[in-house]
């Protein structure tokens, strides 16, 4: 029992010593990192200096959006999922730069494709989809007849839906009745 207790404060002991080490460890590697991080934004700083001017955030922004919204069309996501498409992207650039001729080359371009992807959304009856689709091209181009079309077919199919639900509410209510009476 003696030998028991001569040996739980040596392994505290280590456990605290471990325990130092590793916040020691931790503190060396943070401290490194940050020392990087600001060496490299001071290299780069120097470097946009150097070059004639510093760097703009909406232009840094915009690189870095009109990269998304390529990678977001090579992958073919033009206009789903939402939060993570090109159409997303361009028009966040727009919102940036109101005038950038890229984004507004490849929304007015990539528009045909967007629509045959809400007819698509529409005939695969995923109407809150297509919905949201139809919203995100008009904020591109708010009186288009393709869209008001496309709004139009996403209404009937809404229709049809409705009416198939008060069916089949219908049906399951007259069988609760045959139930009911049946008893």
């Amino acid at each position: 029992m003696f030998r028991f207790l001569s040996v739980a404060p040596r392994r505290s002991a280590l456990v605290l010593v471990s325990l130092l080490i590793l916040v020691a460890a931790g503190g060396i590697f943070w401290y490194s990192h940050a020392t990087a991080t600001a060496s490299s934004n001071d290299s780069l700083s120097s470097l946009d200096h150097a070059a004639g001017g510093s760097a703009d955030d909406a232009q840094s922004g915009t690189h870095i959006l009109l990269g998304l919204a390529r990678d977001a069309m090579h992958d073919n996501r033009l206009i789903a999922p939402a939060g993570s498409n090109a159409w997303e992207f361009y028009l966040s650039v727009l919102q940036l730069e109101p005038n950038d001729p890229t984004a507004r080359d490849a929304l007015r371009e990539s528009f045909p494709r967007a629509a045959v992807e809400i007819e698509r959304s529409i005939n695969q009856n995923e109407l809150d989809e297509a919905r949201r689709e139809i919203d995100l091209l008009r904020e591109f181009d708010r009186d288009n007849f393709t869209l008001a079309l496309l709004g139009g077919k996403l209404s009937a199919a809404r229709n049809i839906e409705t009416k198939r639900h008060e069916a089949e509410a219908e049906r399951i209510q007259q069988e609760a009745i045959a139930g009911a009476s049946g008893k």
